[in-house]
C-alpha cells in the first residue's frame, strides 16, 4: 500500500519546474504544505520593504512562478492544505492573475513588488497583503469569498477596485496610496463589501472614490487623512450605502504613528477597536479631509458620525462637505468648524441631529434648504440664540422653511416658548424683504404684539393707555350734548370706551369735548383700532399655524 503513495509523491516531485532558483524552490515546497516561507534577513532596516535599499537576488522570486503556483500549482501533500504564505520576498516582474481562479489561501507580508499587481476579474478565497510595497494594484471586478486585506501597504500609483465583490471584510487600514495619473488614489466605484469596510488611519494623496458602493455592516475612516489632488475631492462617495454606521471620527494611536521613520505605524494590522479610555503613550488623531467631501444621496442604516472630523476646504475652488439628500436615523455633526468652503445639507433627511454650536460654519458657509430633522440633541451648550444664528447663516436670502422646521421640532419636544421665538424671528427676517409700507406695519405689529406671538404685550399697551387716558380725563368735566339725556361722567369708563372698538360702555357719544380733548379721544380711538387689528392679525397667524 505504500508503494503507490511513493509513486505519486515521486510524480509530484517531477512536476517541479527545472529552472527554479533556491528561493523559488523553497517557496514551491512550502506551498505544498501550507507553511510560511520566510526570506527576511533578520534586521529591521534590511527587511523594510519601503526603504530605498535594494534586496539581494537570494530574496527574489519571479512573478510568473508565483502565478504558476496560484493558478495551477501542485496539489498539497497528504494531510496538508496548500497555501501561499510569503514573508520578506521581492517579487520581480508583473504578477498577472487577470481572469484566473485562485483556490489556495494567499498571504504576503512585508514583500516588495517590482511591478504592478494585475487582478481584474480574479477570484480568490482570501487574499491578504500586509505591509507590502506595491507600484499599483489593478483589481477591477475582483471577487473574494472571504476577506481582502491590504493593511499597511504602500502603493505608488493608485488602487483600482471598481465593481469588486468582497465576500466578508475589506480591510485597508494604514494603507498609504499615491495618486494615479488622473489624480485618484483609490477607485472603488460600485464595490460591494458584505461585512465591514475598515479604512482606519489611511493616507491618500488623491481622490478616494466610492461612488455607488455598498457596505453590508459598517464603514470606518477613523483617524484617516484624505487629501484630494488638484481638481479632485478628498472623498467622492455619492449613493454610498452603509447598512449601519459611517465613522469619520478620531482614533487613538501610539505616539510613533506619523513620526519620522514610521512605516508600519503603531496599531494592529487588522484594525482598531472602540477605545473609550486612552492608553499611556497614545494620542487622538482626528480624521482629516483636505479637499471636498461628497456623500450625496447616501443611505446609512444607523448613523453618520463626524465626531472630531476636520475638513480643510478652499472657497476659491468651491469645495464643500456635501450631504445632499442623505438619509440616516442620526447625524452626529460634532466636527471642527470648517474655516472655508460650505457644508450643504439640502434635501437631507435625518431623525436625530446631534450637533454643537461651534461646529457649524458662519454666514454663507451653510445650506439647509429642504433639510428635514425630527429631533435635536445638542452636544454641549447650544442656546436658542445660537440656534437662530445657525438658521440665519444658512439663509442669506430669506426663506421660511428652515424657521418653520426648527419651530416644529421645538414644539414637538415641548419647547413651545422657544418655538414662538423662532417664528417671531422668521417674521422679523421676512419684514426686511417687504416694501416700506408693509415694513412699517410689520414694525408696528412687532412693537405691539410681537406678531401675535406675545399677545400679553397688547394687554400691557392697553392698560398703559387706559390708565393715561383715565388720568387725563379725570381732570376734565365735559358738557353733555343733550341736557336732558346723558349718563354720569366717568373718566375711567370713558377712556376704556374709546380704546375698545365695537364694544359700547355707555360713555362715548354723550359729551361735547373742546379741541384738545377731541384730539386726545381721537388718538385713543385710533390706537385702540390699531391694537385690535394687530391682535387679530396675530391670532389669525396662530390659527393658521395650528
Amino acid at each position: 500500500m505504500t508503494e503507490p503513495h511513493d509513486d505519486r509523491d515521486q510524480r509530484r516531485d517531477d512536476d517541479v519546474p527545472g529552472d527554479l532558483s533556491p528561493a523559488e524552490l523553497g517557496m514551491w515546497q512550502a506551498f505544498r504544505i501550507g507553511a510560511w516561507y520566510d526570506l527576511r534577513a533578520g534586521h529591521p532596516v534590511l527587511d523594510d520593504p519601503f526603504s530605498p535599499r535594494s534586496w539581494p537576488d537570494e530574496r527574489c522570486v519571479r512573478a510568473r512562478v508565483v502565478a504558476l503556483l496560484l493558478l495551477s500549482g501542485p496539489p498539497a501533500l497528504a494531510g496538508r492544505v496548500s497555501a501561499l504564505k510569503l514573508h520578506g520576498a521581492r517579487i520581480t516582474g508583473t504578477l498577472d492573475l487577470a481572469g484566473g481562479t485562485v483556490a489556495p489561501y494567499v498571504e504576503l507580508r512585508g514583500c516588495r513588488f517590482d511591478n504592478e499587481v494585475v487582478l481584474p476579474e480574479t477570484r480568490f478565497t482570501t487574499l491578504r497583503m500586509v505591509g507590502c510595497a506595491i507600484p499599483r494594484i489593478e483589481a477591477a471586478r475582483l471577487h473574494t469569498e472571504g476577506d481582502l486585506h491590504l493593511p499597511r501597504c504602500r502603493v505608488d500609483r493608485g488602487v483600482r477596485l471598481t465593481d469588486a465583490q468582497i465576500g466578508t471584510d475589506l480591510l485597508i487600514s494604514q494603507i498609504h496610496v499615491q495618486p494615479d495619473r488622473r489624480g485618484r488614489a483609490i477607485v472603488a466605484d460600485g464595490i460591494s463589501v458584505a461585512q465591514d469596510l475598515q479604512a482606519e488611519l489611511i493616507e491618500t494623496y488623491g481622490e478616494f472614490s466610492l461612488r455607488g458602493a455598498t457596505v453590508g455592516v459598517s464603514m470606518s475612516l477613523r483617524g484617516s487623512r484624505l487629501r484630494g489632488a488638484e481638481g479632485r475631492r478628498a472623498l467622492n462617495a455619492p449613493q454610498l450605502s452603509v447598512e449601519r454606521t459611517l465613522y469619520m471620527t478620531g482614533a487613538w494611536v501610539s505616539e510613533s504613528v506619523g513620526g519620522s521613520g514610521d512605516h508600519l505605524g503603531g496599531t494592529p494590522p487588522y484594525g482598531l477597536g472602540d477605545v473609550s479610555t486612552p492608553m499611556r503613550g497614545t494620542r487622538m488623531r482626528p480624521v482629516e479631509c483636505r479637499g471636498g467631501v461628497r456623500l450625496d444621496d447616501g443611505r446609512f442604516g444607523d448613523a453618520v458620525d463626524l465626531h472630531q472630523a476636520r475638513f480643510v476646504l478652499a472657497s476659491a475652488r468651491k469645495e464643500e462637505v456635501s450631504l445632499r439628500r442623505i438619509v440616516t436615523p442620526e447625524l452626529r455633526f460634532i466636527c471642527e468648524r470648517p474655516e472655508e468652503g460650505r457644508v450643504v445639507l439640502n434635501g437631507a433627511k435625518v431623525v436625530t441631529l446631534v450637533d454643537q454650536a461651534a461646529s457649524w460654519p458662519g454666514p454663507g458657509g451653510l445650506a439647509i434648504s429642504g433639510f428635514v430633522y425630527e429631533n435635536l440633541v445638542p452636544y454641549g451648550h447650544f442656546p436658542l440664540s445660537r440656534r437662530l444664528e445657525w438658521v440665519a447663516a444658512a439663509t442669506p436670502e430669506y426663506g421660511p422653511e428652515p424657521y418653520e422646521r426648527l419651530a416644529a421640532v421645538l414644539r414637538n419636544s415641548g419647547e413651545d416658548a422657544d418655538a414662538r421665538e423662532v417664528l417671531l424671528a422668521k417674521q422679523r427676517r421676512r419684514r426686511e424683504t417687504l416694501p416700506l409700507a408693509a415694513k412699517l406695519w410689520g414694525y408696528l405689529q412687532d412693537w405691539t404684539v410681537a406678531y401675535g406671538y406675545r399677545p400679553g404685550r397688547a394687554a400691557v399697551w392697553m392698560a398703559v393707555l387706559w390708565a393715561a387716558g383715565a388720568l387725563a380725563f379725570s381732570r376734565y368735566d365735559p358738557a353733555p350734548i343733550k341736557q336732558d339725556e346723558f349718563p354720569r361722567w366717568n373718566a375711567v369708563l370713558y377712556a376704556l370706551d374709546l380704546l375698545l372698538p365695537v364694544i359700547n360702555l355707555g360713555q362715548e357719544g354723550y359729551w361735547r369735548l373742546s379741541a384738545p380733548w377731541q384730539w386726545l379721544s381721537t388718538v385713543l380711538i385710533l390706537v385702540g383700532w390699531i391694537l385690535a387689528t394687530a391682535v387679530a392679525a396675530g391670532a389669525s397667524r396662530l390659527l393658521r399655524r395650528g
